[in-house]
């Protein structure tokens, strides 16, 4: 039988030498978490700042004169008014309206998109969009393994930037959260060259996967360790951790984010907390635009629900070890999708506080929440009480609008400068 082949980024001797608990993640092997620990790499970015290998991820570029037709059809979100140098998170459907995967496209000039998607998607993703080109005169690259990303995140990460970037000023200044700046090949047509100190172009997205206020880097592959290097020595005096897949599933389940084949997947894309990544138009009656799999999830009217819930202390159950949603009369009413411990949450008195709430108790010393997703038959109401359960234990656990408070992804950059 032959071996399955499994990927590694350009980091992954640093990730071995610097102690880095490694795992297999969608192919590729990955660090879960470093010698500091998953809980301590969670805090860190709430209150300080974290830096992740995210360069499993794909990144494709679709240009051509008609890409952004083709784009506007096969993803969710509305691209009609998305300007130049800003980037919009959205899925692609299949046409029964299932999630094929989510993505993050970026909008350049002259009829060029970036498109980051999950890792091991990127063929699937192109696939896809072949089949539905009509003739269209499109052009799709691979990035695979010329591209390196970097997530640097946490209220810290503007200042240790500062450090790193040629001209710092001038980039950070005003730049709002999902726009990006810069372009990791300096002789692409209309970018806007940012380097860092040495001398190296990337592209610097005010995006992530934490809730939390930061950065992705784009660079080339060649670059990247370089650039790794570079960013822990500047982070050093703010505490920066390297941070791994564990810590990373539990701020962006804490930060309500989903997790795609997981959270989303083969079932209609109707009925979940990520409303944002649909087109809807103002009143919610509708959508703004033809898309497709749009018919089957406007009519599906018996889909099931997603929601959010969160627990009374850090206990977990198992997702894949029959995690199953219950009633309080002991009926099974759904299954279990995520279920971790954000680490940084706790409730005082009947209100979840956060490590980064300006309200929290002067000695709040967070036990942890577990929290996560689930997908059940029937309609539920935040506050309403459920229990989860698996082989070993059972947890009471109440459904919820929103997890882990005080979040800062969308505040203005100037607060972090």
């Amino acid at each position: 039988m032959q071996e399955k082949e499994v990927c590694r980024t350009p980091l992954h001797d640093w990730h071995v030498r610097h102690g880095a608990r490694m795992t297999e993640f969608g192919a590729w092997e990955m660090p879960l978490w470093y010698p500091a620990g998953p809980i301590r790499e969670h805090r860190a970015v709430i209150t300080r700042i974290g830096l992740f290998d995210t360069s499993h991820m794909a990144v494709l570029i679709v240009s051509g004169p008609e890409s952004f037709d083709l784009l506007q059809y096969t993803f969710t979100k509305d691209l009609a008014a998305l300007p130049t140098s800003r980037c919009s998170y959205g899925a692609f459907l299949n046409e029964q309206g299932e999630v094929i995967d989510d993505a993050i496209i970026y909008y350049f000039e002259s009829d060029v998109f970036l498109v980051v998607v999950n890792s091991g998607m990127g063929d699937k993703i192109i696939g896809h969009l072949e089949t539905h080109l009509d003739g269209r005169d499109i052009r799709f690259i691979d990035l695979h393994m010329k591209i390196g990303k970097v997530d640097l995140q946490g209220p810290l990460s503007a200042r240790c930037l500062m450090k790193l970037l040629a001209e710092p000023e001038s980039i950070l200044e005003g730049m709002s959260y999902f726009s990006f700046k810069g372009h990791f090949d300096e002789s692409s047509p209309g970018s806007d060259v940012v380097r860092f100190n040495n001398g190296k172009p990337i592209l610097l997205s005010r995006t992530g996967y934490t809730g939390e206020f930061g950065f992705e880097i784009f660079v080339a592959s060649d670059h990247l360790i370089e650039t790794w290097e570079a960013i822990m020595a500047a982070g050093e005096e703010c505490g920066l951790l390297p941070c791994g897949l564990a810590s990373r599933d539990s701020l962006r389940t804490g930060a309500m984010l989903p997790l795609s084949h997981q959270d989303m997947g083969p079932w209609p894309f109707i009925n979940h907390p990520w409303s944002f990544a649909l087109p809807y138009n103002a009143d919610r009656t509708g959508f703004t635009k033809q898309f497709l799999g749009r018919d089957a999830i406007k009519n599906t009217e018996q889909a099931e629900h997603t929601y959010a819930y969160v627990g009374y202390d850090p206990r977990k159950i198992l997702i894949h070890d029959g995690g199953v949603v219950l009633d309080l009369n002991g009926r099974q009413i759904g299954v279990v999708l995520t279920c971790v411990a954000d680490m940084a949450i706790d409730w005082v008195h009947d209100r979840i506080v956060s490590l980064a709430s300006p309200d929290q108790p002067h000695d709040f010393k967070p036990r942890g929440l577990c929290c996560g997703f689930i997908r059940v038959k029937i309609r539920l109401d935040p506050g309403q009480i459920i229990e989860l359960k698996d082989h070993r234990r059972s947890i009471k656990v109440m459904i919820v609008d929103d997890i882990r408070p005080h979040r800062t992804a969308r505040h203005p950059i100037n607060k972090f400068l």
